[in-house]
């Protein structure tokens, strides 16, 4: 999803090396330090979900548009001691989105959620490959392969480290962090070959991604936070750039979390007909005691 945004930025600006410099993660970790200071927070004392932050007419109707299917996409803008926080030579890209599962579980949420080898199909063609490397309880390692052809194609190999963490009997919630992002030169070529982490083309040079699970009112209710780092785009676009990012996360996050909707809908499906075909040596057929034989 990030990356597709990103794309969108920087194909308009000349391909060039783009290190990532010291001050730039710092900033980057400053601010993932006081955004995990406010989920924290709102997980301990709400909100759970962005829409329970909402006036309270405001928040029911909200309540009321997501169960009817749509999908709540907004920009997060954290601040740094009351100003716009500052990443030198780098972009931030802060969105969350929430949307509804209806006549689905908190257990079969999570389960298409963690079946990893499968991403590679329920998010495709922006994952090509994707593999549950280590699992101990909670705790996983993933590798996938990140794509997206836009002006340029972009392949990028990246390593996460995921926990999950239950809050009750109903909800649940999972931290992603990047441990390993390079990207792919010549990708599906003899000569293949990954170049130097942080020192490409600073297409996506970080990835955090916080989940949030609530089974209620009858389904599932989803929220993601994506976090992203890249490099900076020149003032000198900037005119042409943000307009694209006001409006191109808004799209790729709802067609993120529709995908998730869509394979937990579908494992649903699955899993009623199987039930439905196992039931029925189960049913009172001629010549049972019931008959009368």
């Amino acid at each position: 999803m990030l990356l597709s945004v990103i794309l969108g930025c920087l194909a308009v600006q000349p391909v060039e090396a783009a290190e990532l410099k010291k001050e730039t993660a710092a900033a980057f970790d400053r601010y993932i330090g006081a955004s995990e200071e406010r989920i924290k927070s709102e997980l301990h004392n709400g909100p759970f979900l962005f829409i329970d932050e909402l006036p309270e007419a405001r928040c029911v109707e909200t309540y009321a548009q997501v169960r009817e299917g749509q999908v709540l996409v907004k920009q997060v803008n954290m601040r740094e001691e009351g100003h716009p926080f500052e990443v030198p030579h780098g972009l931030l890209h802060d969105w969350i989105g929430v949307l509804f599962i209806p006549n689905s579980s908190l257990a079969q949420t999570l389960a298409v959620i963690q079946d990893y080898d499968n991403h590679q199909n329920i998010y495709k063609p922006e994952v090509r490959h994707s593999k549950l490397l280590n699992r101990n309880g909670d705790n996983f390692k993933v590798s996938v392969q990140l794509y997206k052809k836009s002006l340029v194609t972009v392949v990028i190999n990246a390593d996460f480290d995921i926990n999950y963490e239950r809050f009750g009997t109903n909800r649940a919630v999972s931290r992603s962090y990047s441990t390993r992002l390079t990207e792919v030169q010549n990708a599906g070529q003899a000569d293949e070959h990954e170049l130097p982490v942080d020192d490409a083309h600073g297409y996506l040079w970080r990835l955090y991604s916080y989940w949030r699970f609530e089974e209620k009112d009858g389904g599932v209710y989803v929220q993601l936070e994506s976090i992203g780092l890249s490099r900076a785009v020149p003032a000198i676009i900037g005119w042409l750039v943000n307009p694209l990012l006001s409006s191109i996360p808004r799209g790729i996050l709802s067609s993120l979390l529709g995908a998730t909707r869509a394979a937990v809908a579908k494992t649903g499906a699955k899993a009623s007909l199987l039930f439905e075909t196992e039931s029925e040596p189960l049913g009172i057929a001629p010549g049972s005691r019931a008959s009368g034989k």
